[in-house]
């Protein structure tokens, strides 16, 4: 995970404009401040999402009949467990893979999991699902789920990518269960991500405290602002910090010194919002089949099931 840091680093900050990947988020305290948004009122796509998989989950876990469930990015395992109990009911589940990049969190989420289901077979696998997807573990029947609207997070060229290489690992009786936040109004979209508290600020700031720790870096959160803004063009949030002077920012594990001028703009995050024709044109694209969409009552979200086509 070292390498995949320095190398993500190393090879944003050389970009103009200068990016970070929003997986770095992640470190112990990040996933807990994450877990805090999610229970903001601004940020809905959470509860949206929890309410999709309470309604739907029996038929989610009778169409997949998964005896392995995946799950990428599986951060604390709230909204997992809806999707563990709907499998157990139906009695097919026996095993329980969850893959973070945050190892520290994803330990302590799985023994939680496995003390609770202690007829599960629980594999925790600290991995980064960008690069590590052909080295996953195999498992019978799986449900590959990725949810929370991760997959926004990728450009158009990523999602692609991504898709194709969870193709190439999926067995043909495999499924692909996928959040996707929709296209909405841009004012509820922009709350989602600047909240009033300042959680996501907290969060997105955080982001600095993690390269200082795993590069040696010299950032000063107090010298950079959060930005939350709508790109229409694109319709995606983009979430960035804001150099507040001109500075000069030293990443001594990688022998750079970074200039910043004042208000230069890092991006730290996209969040892709989705129109169901735009899936499961990339689905299709990757081989991959729309079987199930499910949307929330107020059409704020959408939660699909995918199989090889």
């Amino acid at each position: 995970m070292e390498q995949a840091l320095r190398s993500d680093v190393a090879r944003g900050l050389s970009r103009m404009p200068k990016e970070v990947p929003p997986k770095w988020f992640y470190d112990e305290r990040g996933s807990e401040l994450f877990e805090e948004i999610t229970r903001l009122d601004e940020y809905y796509p959470t509860r949206r999402e929890r309410a999709i998989l309470a309604e739907h989950g029996e038929d989610i876990a009778r169409f997949s009949g998964a005896v392995t469930l995946m799950e990428l990015g599986a951060g604390s395992g709230d909204k997992t467990r809806i999707l563990l109990d709907a499998l157990i009911d139906v009695g097919t589940l026996r095993a329980y893979v969850p893959v973070d990049v945050s190892r520290g969190f994803l330990l302590d989420s799985a023994a939680k999991i496995a003390a609770d289901y202690p007829e599960l077979r629980i594999h925790a696998v600290a991995a980064d699902h960008d690069r590590h997807l052909a080295l996953l573990p195999d498992g019978e029947r799986r449900l590959i789920a990725f949810l929370g609207s991760t997959i926004g997070n990728m450009t158009p060229e990523e999602r692609g990518r991504f898709l194709g290489g969870l193709r190439g690992i999926m067995d043909p009786d495999d499924s692909l269960l996928l959040g996707a936040d929709l296209v909405k109004d841009r004012s509820r979209l922009v709350r989602a991500y600047d909240d009033a508290r300042g959680v996501t600020a907290a969060f997105n700031l955080n982001l600095l405290s993690v390269l200082n720790r795993g590069l040696g870096a010299d950032f000063d959160p107090g010298k950079f602002r959060h930005v939350a803004v709508w790109d229409d063009v694109h319709e995606r949030i983009e979430m960035r910090l804001r150099s507040a002077c001109d500075q000069t920012v030293v990443v001594r594990d990688l022998g750079l010194k970074i200039p910043f001028a004042a208000g230069e703009e890092m991006r730290t995050e996209i969040s892709s919002k989705f129109r169901r024709p735009a899936v499961e044109q990339e689905l299709a694209a990757a081989g991959l089949e729309l079987a199930r969409w499910w949307v929330d009552s107020d059409g704020d979200y959408a939660v699909c099931l995918a199989r090889v086509a």
